[in-house]
């Protein structure tokens, strides 16, 4: 099934997402909302998340409409731990936090199931949401998180104790 308009705007500025979230990541080895790259990421996964609140290829209200919700409850979260002092010593924590999972499970998640269940047109290389090979692709992605988590909080931890 292709893509409706809506989708494609969904792709487009989930895309960009990527590439800003993955950037700072790469960049500043974290996401945050001290500059123009992780202000960026944050609005662009807030309009993913919302536009595909309108897309039901999959019938109506279902698991991708839920990871959009944790979605903005976890930008939620993450944007008052940057702006406020609500967390505490912990706000730098919860940031990243916040915001790395929404990067490397909250758009990889979907991100791969979508793409292996249309790609090849002719011959997808997951038959569903299910087929054994995503659940795979979501266990390394859990995995990655961790690890990715697990450096970022050490980081973190050197650098407030500095």
């Amino acid at each position: 099934m292709g893509l409706t308009t809506l989708g494609i705007i969904h792709t487009a500025i989930s895309l960009v997402a990527v590439f800003c979230g993955f950037y700072a990541l790469f960049r500043d080895r974290e996401i945050s909302l001290k500059n123009r790259l992780g202000q960026t990421y944050v609005v662009t996964t807030l309009l993913t998340a919302l536009t595909g609140f309108g897309i039901f290829q999959h019938g109506g209200f279902g698991p991708p409409h839920v990871l959009g919700v944790l979605t903005v409850l976890a930008l939620a979260v993450g944007t008052v731990a940057a702006t406020t002092t609500l967390f505490g010593r912990a706000s730098r924590y919860v940031q990243a936090i916040s915001f790395t999972t929404t990067l490397l499970l909250f758009h990889m998640i979907p991100g791969f199931t979508e793409s292996l269940t249309r790609l090849p047109p002719s011959a997808p290389l997951a038959a569903s949401p299910e087929a054994p090979l995503l659940k795979g692709i979501l266990a390394v992605l859990l995995v990655v998180l961790l690890v990715v988590l697990t450096l970022q909080l050490r980081r973190i931890r050197a650098s407030s104790r500095r």
